[in-house]
């Protein structure tokens, strides 16, 4: 995963991303009722800065200024009650594109006249062209909606993916909107994987979004030369790859992970933590997250490595390793030392001598 570039700092003649993409500005129109605000929301989520209802005038201007920001991902909302874009939607989707220079889309989204009318009806909330400042009046929601299609017609033939939302919830709506821009598109930052270690005794991490207890493991805390050693340690490692149970909770913990991770990332997750937990977090814990970083790291990077339609090569994922109580034994096991005063050496005859007649000089029995 690539560095931004702090703002500020890039040329105004290039792209202002250090991983060598173009700025990307979307531009989302369609009828009204048809899910405008859920795609924009969608967008959001995937870290997009969504500007909805702009005077379309200013809409260059803006892109403009959040490129200097650092801000290289824009979203525009479009509707039809704004006139001058519809009238000059040529001139000013080029002036968006700016050359090839920005990665311009543009997101139709249509519905059937059935479906808007049955989504007024449900919200009571009147179509955008029945309202008394517009200059062209609708007297039903139906003529709003005819007088719609005609006015978005020339942005229609201008758009680069059009999705009919007429038989898809708000849920499948947004689900088409992450996978037409999300992670899985190589259009953005995929999903960032930790995996952690941990010990049940210290408690398990809060932020974890899926547990492993391996405890089941023969520990290799009651092996007395692994006792104090840590699972990044040759020995600990060959010590609980060769148990018996170790390749077949392997097997089936990677098929999940190849399963499930893919299915968080088009759902839009950014970040997903997956942890291991022994007793103590420092043994078998730290062999399996090791083990399962790196297996899961080869599998995914397969994936990343099919060719794309746009012969982008998609980012890959970044899988972080993190064993957060490795180190809290020895910690531990010192603290209580000191309080049972197991680590608190007796004193030696003379210094006993020499404290018995300081009494004595202070008159102390």
């Amino acid at each position: 995963m690539s560095t931004p570039r702090p703002p500020g700092t890039e040329p105004s003649s290039g792209p202002p991303s250090m991983s060598g993409r173009r700025p990307m500005v979307v531009v989302v129109t369609g009828l009204s009722g048809a899910g405008r605000t859920t795609a924009l929301r969608a967008l959001e989520d995937l870290g997009f800065f969504c500007i909805d209802n702009l005077p379309t005038a200013l809409g260059p201007d803006a892109v403009a200024l959040c490129e200097k920001g650092g801000v290289t991902r824009v979203a525009l909302g479009i509707d039809v009650r704004v006139r001058e874009f519809l009238g000059e939607v040529g001139n000013v989707l080029s002036l968006l594109e700016d050359g090839g220079r920005r990665d311009l889309h543009v997101l139709f989204l249509d519905a059937s006249d059935e479906t808007i009318l049955r989504r007024f009806s449900e919200s009571r909330r009147p179509h955008a062209l029945a309202s008394s400042g517009t200059l062209v009046h609708a007297a039903s929601v139906l003529e709003g909606v005819a007088l719609e299609r005609e006015r978005l017609s020339r942005i229609r033939a201008r758009a680069t993916r059009v999705v009919d939302t007429s038989n898809l919830s708000v849920h499948e709506l947004r689900r088409a909107i992450l996978a037409a821009f999300g992670p899985t598109s190589g259009t953005v930052e995929r999903m960032a994987i930790r995996v952690m270690s941990f010990g049940f005794k210290y408690g398990a991490p809060v932020d974890a979004d899926l547990v492993f207890d391996v405890r089941f493991l023969k520990n290799p805390y009651f092996v007395p030369e692994l006792k104090r050693v840590p699972g990044t340690d040759p020995r600990v490692r060959d010590y609980v790859m060769n148990l018996p149970e170790t390749p077949e909770l392997l097997e089936k913990t990677l098929g999940l992970l190849e399963y499930v991770v893919p299915k968080y990332e088009r759902e839009g997750k950014s970040y997903l933590t997956i942890a291991f937990g022994c007793t103590g977090g420092m043994h078998r814990s730290v062999v399996l997250a090791e083990h399962v970083a790196h297996a899961l790291d080869g599998l995914l990077h397969e994936r990343a490595s099919r060719p794309r339609m746009n012969d982008e090569p998609t980012p890959k994922i970044d899988i972080a390793v993190v064993h957060r109580d490795i180190g809290r034994a020895d910690i531990a096991a010192k603290t209580r030392s000191l309080g049972e005063g197991q680590s608190i050496e007796p004193p030696s005859t003379a210094a006993a001598i020499e404290h018995a007649q300081d009494l004595g000089k202070r008159g102390v029995r």
